[in-house]
């Protein structure tokens, strides 16, 4: 196998005049400088033309020698983020997490970096058994993971949510840091967002005198007390069909404890300090309430005073895709010791704060990884010849980076408005409608940006042609890690039935919000002229959408299910287009911001409307998908 990249240097880095040669259109050698180009290209241009002077006697190896790609400070840097911060946080808030930022950046790109791929080269082992045959299951992770641990406390990336000293922007804070932190953590974002997910229920549940002591570790900023959480919901049936797969049981003792008996199949962050689980309660007989409404949320710890394992064994870690760095194993709980924390047969009701924030959590790194690789790719690009020019120089590669660097200004700005919205939840500052939109958003954007990351970090890893797809440059452990987002904490086709239901539970008010909402961001940019067809197509798309609720309203619930997917596509794509627009709407906005607004909205903002009127929704057409699926297997001669 050969990478694209073709062009080989002798040892010392200097381009051969063969090889070279090879890299170039049949009628030109060397370096082709357009007008206006010169002085950009400068030195550069001048050291490889010198260096074609090279005689091939002198090359002694076959290596390949390209400049690395070089970020500095990923606050400064990032133009998107700091124009947000300034237009939204008060003069004084501002200030002070500027300056937070600003040296936060520059920790992550001295001291956390360097841990995180500590952290990829040093994945957790499991050691079962210790040298005398004693069971010991003990999971060893890095001290570069430990540390981690250490600065989460330090940087109060937990903490930060909960001191909420910027009263309805600490939650803003808090997610800021943590996209900044993502991509540079070595994996430990995961058990980060459990925590945080952990600290929310906990709060939620009006922080009992019974928890007290786990909030305050779980939010605690000194590294000696800190601790991070699981969540342990997957049991053997898998998925994220809790209310049919979980069969763990919970068995009352008579110090009001509970003593949980089950197999934990898939269990993230298994090296946490604490946990959240679901069981079902047992009753005098021994029997149990099967469906949702028999389980209940427990609080347990892993280990006792004395370090050893609460009744639980350690089966095996799981072989992963990605974010290997992290220990996610199959556990047996045989007696577990744990604290119901919920009403009996509340347990998914009480889980549900959970799952919001690890939801958000999903978004923030969907976005940070997008823009790590756009980071990445863009600096590349103006390092890089290929065909006589830099890459920057390219059009065609430009326009590839360009629709990437739109599609992740969008989902920054979906992001930005979910937390913005959770911290006036958290300080009681937030309207009905702010509300009923975070309901509706938060799947929404988890869904959408766990797409969307998928195929930015794929096409970006694509640009640097093939050392996007050698292992020790680290682009494949980003796109590795970011696969999974589609698919933790609900898939596409899962959150996507969970839009339905905010719009089942709510009665229809949730649209009634998302179409106010998004009419206020539009009336913002009513003057600007740049946006006029920006506007007029999210307008037309918000008349689209409008058709499609009414006419489906109609349909039934199997239009409804088969629409589901796109129906949230739409949404994301016309509220992030509003965002885009609003924020283009700025009276400093900038030439950037106006493009992305008007590139976003040049899409089909509304593809549930076009495929309802293509009839792809129609229950006849169900049954050609199942034609489609299974011509030609076994199935296709048994009842679909």
């Amino acid at each position: 196998w050969r990478s694209s990249a073709t062009c080989k240097p002798w040892q010392s880095g200097r381009f051969l005049p063969r090889v070279w040669e090879r890299c170039q259109p049949p009628s030109r050698k060397g370096i082709n400088t357009t007008a206006g180009q010169g002085q950009q290209v400068g030195m550069r241009e001048k050291q490889v033309l010198e260096d074609l002077e090279v005689p091939l006697a002198r090359r002694e190896t076959e290596t390949l020698f390209q400049e690395q790609p070089q970020t500095g400070n990923q606050y400064l840097e990032d133009a998107l983020l700091r124009s947000y911060l300034k237009t939204h946080l008060p003069p004084k808030v501002l200030e002070e997490v500027n300056r937070d930022l600003e040296r936060f950046g520059n920790r992550l790109l001295t001291e956390i970096k360097p841990l995180g791929w500590e952290c990829e080269l040093n994945p957790p082992v499991f050691r079962q058994y210790d040298a005398w045959g004693r069971r010991v299951d003990h999971i060893v992770t890095c001290s570069a993971w430990g540390r981690m641990k250490e600065i989460a406390a330090e940087e109060g990336l937990i903490a930060e949510a909960y001191e909420r000293r910027y009263s309805n922007w600490s939650r803003l804070h808090q997610a800021v840091k943590l996209y900044l932190f993502s991509s540079s953590s070595g994996g430990f974002n995961c058990p980060l967002a459990m925590t945080d997910g952990a600290a929310k229920v906990i709060e939620s549940l009006g922080i009992p005198g019974s928890l007290k002591n786990a909030f305050d570790h779980l939010t605690s900023r000194d590294p000696k007390k800190f601790w991070t959480s699981g969540q342990w919901m997957t049991e053997r049936r898998g998925g994220s069909d809790v209310a049919n797969g979980t069969e763990t049981v919970a068995r009352k003792q008579p110090d009001g404890t509970y003593r949980l008996y089950g197999f934990k199949w898939f269990t993230s962050a298994a090296d946490s300090d604490v946990t959240l689980t679901l069981a079902r309660v047992a009753d005098a007989e021994g029997k149990v309430k099967q469906g949702s409404s028999g389980l209940s949320l427990f609080f347990l710890k892993v280990r006792d005073e004395e370090g050893k394992l609460n009744s639980i064994q350690v089966q095996r870690l799981k072989d992963k895709l990605g974010t290997r760095q992290m220990a996610t194993a199959e556990l047996w709980l045989d007696g577990a010791k744990a604290e119901l924390i919920s009403a009996e047969g509340r347990g998914v009701a009480s889980i549900s704060n959970m799952l919001n924030i690890t939801r958000i959590h999903n978004v923030i790194g969907a976005v940070a990884s997008m823009r790590r690789m756009i980071s990445l790719s863009r600096d590349y690009a103006r390092r890089r010849v290929a065909f006589g020019k830099l890459l920057k120089d390219h059009p065609l590669h430009m326009q590839t980076i360009a629709r990437m660097e739109v599609q992740t200004r969008g989902a920054f700005l979906l992001l930005m408005e979910i937390v913005r919205l959770l911290g006036l939840v958290e300080t009681n500052m937030a309207s009905e409608q702010d509300q009923l939109l975070l309901r509706l958003l938060i799947p929404v954007a988890k869904l959408y940006t766990g797409k969307q990351a998928s195929a930015v970090v794929v096409e970006a890893m694509e640009s640097f042609g093939g050392q996007g797809y050698m292992e020790d440059t680290g682009l494949p452990v980003i796109v590795r890690d970011t696969l999974v987002l589609s698919i933790w904490e609900g898939t596409t086709n899962i959150l996507s039935l969970d839009v339905l239901r905010s719009l089942t539970k709510s009665q229809g008010q949730v649209m009634a919000a998302f179409f106010s909402a998004v009419q206020q961001k539009l009336e913002l940019a009513s003057s600007t002229a740049k946006l006029e067809p920006a506007v007029k197509q999210t307008r037309d798309a918000i008349s689209s959408l409008a058709q499609f609720t009414q006419a489906a309203g109609s349909k039934g619930a199997v239009t409804m299910e088969l629409a589901a997917r796109d129906f949230s596509y739409t949404l994301a794509r016309i509220y992030a287009g509003a965002l885009l627009i609003e924020h283009a709407a700025r009276p400093d906005a900038s030439s950037a911001d106006i493009a992305a607004a008007r590139r976003w909205c040049n899409q089909e903002l509304c593809p549930v409307a076009t495929e309802l009127e293509n009839s792809s929704y129609e229950a006849e057409e169900a049954l050609v998908d199942g034609v489609l699926v299974y011509e030609g297997s076994p199935a296709c001669g048994s009842r679909l």
